[in-house]
């Protein structure tokens, strides 16, 4: 009687946890949703595992394609940071297919349009929204390591066999039987089964764990696709009818995951799975039935990747947008096709066909700026920018390149208008020497822009170039010459450039060739602002010799350096 009391004590105690466990999950699931429905349109996450941050390129990586944002680029950009505001994806599969979305400009029409319409429905639609983000919420991270770094090393495992897991769970069967029989022999040999057990099973869960990471991972996504397979939306059709096409390529990968794929997370029946597992190593006999099913789904799985990345980074994109204080849907066109000498003015033609490019962008704005000064700016030649230090001309420089880029990845501008070419765009701007290489600050420029000069006679879409202050790292004569021949090569069918620069020579030297636009600073009682409004033509002011005077130089300093400055304007001979 007392022992059918204790049972039912502990079933009843059983019970009751079980149902708190439930509970709980209840609670949180909720408190998820919620959360969810309220980060939309907020910045992006603002914390990272160590070194998540760094597998995050690994998707990118795997899917090269013909032109991809390159590393001088996106740095120069600060597209890191563009990427971390936008990224409220709930996965991994999600944050690296975001990441790579905005490293692979996209020059199709047709890609843009299908992305532009699942933009909106994502925006507009919070229910479907909500419960696609609980999915990716449930498939999670990776940590540390992305997925593709674990398949990458699954050949080191080598073939991995069961038949040892297998005879220690045979034994630990035939212990417990013999209990029955001769209670203190059975218990006796319970117990070394069981210690046995737990020690080789701690050995081998160690060399196995970074790979049962990624396994989980897999077999949440895939039981993630599994739950959005289950949704109906004609304007997903189109991805998660290829989600319901790869699901049956998975089912030995199921079955193997059902042996012990699961998770601890803290719960009663994690627990005691956890339990279960040290006993009779059915998770790492499931990982290694899983291993060779993942060798032969590798393709698949990088399938799954990218229809559930590019779904997750999709509502990262949407609420982008949804926090922007103004934004447009660019229109974007191929360029003409035109004859060679026809475009930017000339007059020959050697019958040979080039590209007629343009752009237009009005009031437009730097996202990462609180409080932006917007911007018109048109044009079909290039743009050669000066003005004072301070003034703004970087900031719109990266404000215009970093726009097309948004342009041709998520299909938004951060503007009233857009209405341009497609390009690739290419920057030379935030430079600094190479100490690695030994490379001085000059070596390092003239290789950024030599790729430039590349890619504008390679065949491709249209090249949209950002130059910040061409050839600083050399003396003034041969900069001036060196950068007239620069920017004038650079001026041609199938190539914008838009360069800044403090040497006012250039803007006649290319006026021809350019279109002159500045910046201005105001000096009133002996303190000096930047209204950071785009003006057209060259900058007639200069505030180097004003502001030593507001910082307190001697007035002889002063007076020498504004004479000397308006003798050479004058002559065009420096005089000492």
């Amino acid at each position: 009687m007392e022992y059918a009391i204790l049972f039912a004590a502990l079933l009843a105690g059983a019970a009751v946890m079980f149902l708190k466990g439930l509970w709980d999950q209840h609670r949180a699931q909720k408190w998820n949703r919620e959360q969810l429905r309220k980060s939309f349109g907020k910045a992006g996450r603002t914390e990272y595992a160590d070194g998540e941050l760094n597998g995050i390129v690994r998707y990118f990586e795997k899917h090269p394609k013909d032109f991809q944002i390159d590393d001088i680029t996106w740095n120069d950009l600060n597209l890191d940071e563009i990427f971390l505001r936008m990224n409220s994806t709930c996965s991994s599969a999600g944050q690296e297919y975001l990441y790579a979305m905005l490293r692979s400009p996209s020059f199709e029409e047709k890609e843009l349009q299908e992305r532009e319409k699942l933009l909106e429905f994502l925006e507009q639609d919070e229910e479907m929204r909500v419960r696609m983000q609980e999915i990716f919420f449930k498939i999670g991270r990776t940590g540390k390591y992305s997925l593709y770094d674990y398949m990458d090393f699954l050949d080191v495992l080598g073939e991995r066999k069961n038949g040892k897991h297998l005879l220690v769970d045979l034994l630990f069967f035939l212990t417990i039987a013999a209990a029955f029989v001769s209670p203190p022999l059975g218990l006796c040999g319970v117990s070394i089964v069981m210690c046995f057990n737990i020690t080789t099973y701690l050995k081998e869960k160690k060399q196995i764990e970074p790979y049962l990471t990624s396994f989980h991972y897999i077999f949440r996504l895939i039981r993630g696709a599994e739950e959005l397979s289950g949704i109906h939306a004609q304007q997903l059709e189109g991805r998660l009818s290829k989600v319901r096409k790869l699901l049956p390529q998975f089912g030995k990968l199921n079955r193997s995951a059902s042996l012990g794929m699961r998770t601890s997370s803290g719960d009663p029946m994690g627990i005691v799975a956890d339990y279960i597992n040290m006993m009779l190593h059915l998770d790492i006999i499931g990982f290694n039935i899983m291993l060779h099913a993942v060798r032969e789904q590798t393709e698949n799985i990088d399938r799954l990747v990218t229809i559930v990345g590019e779904l997750d980074a999709l509502i990262a994109a949407a609420g982008f947008r949804h926090s922007l204080p103004a934004w447009c849907v660019p229109k974007l066109t191929a360029a003409e096709t035109v004859a060679d000498g026809a475009a930017h003015g000339a007059v020959e033609s050697s019958g040979q066909h080039f590209e007629a490019v343009s752009l237009q962008l009005e009031q437009l704005y730097h996202p990462l700026l609180a409080d932006p000064v917007k911007n018109d700016i048109e044009t079909t030649n290039g743009v050669l920018l000066t003005g004072s230090n301070a003034s703004g001309k970087s900031t719109f420089l990266k404000a215009v390149a970093l726009n097309m880029i948004l342009a041709q990845t998520i299909h938004t501008c951060c503007a009233d208008h857009c209405q341009s070419s497609y390009w690739r765009v290419m920057t030379s701007m935030a430079l600094r020497d190479d100490l690695g290489s030994g490379e001085s600050y000059y070596i390092v420029e003239i290789r950024s822009l030599k790729r430039i000069l590349d890619a504008a006679q390679s065949p491709g879409a249209p090249v949209l170039c950002f130059v910040d202050e061409v050839l600083r790292g050399t003396n003034t004569v041969e900069r001036i010459a060196a950068s007239t021949q620069i920017l004038k090569s650079l001026h041609k069918p199938g190539v914008c450039c838009f360069a800044a620069t403090h040497d006012v020579e250039l803007t006649g030297l290319l006026e021809a060739e350019y279109d002159n636009y500045h910046f201005e600073e105001q000096i009133a009682d002996g303190d000096i602002s930047f209204p950071y409004l785009l003006m057209p033509g060259r900058a007639t002011s200069r505030n180097a010799i004003r502001l030593l005077e507001m910082m307190g130089y001697s007035e002889e300093i002063i007076k020498k350096a504004d004479d000397q400055a308006a003798e050479f304007l004058k002559t065009g001979v420096w005089k000492a």
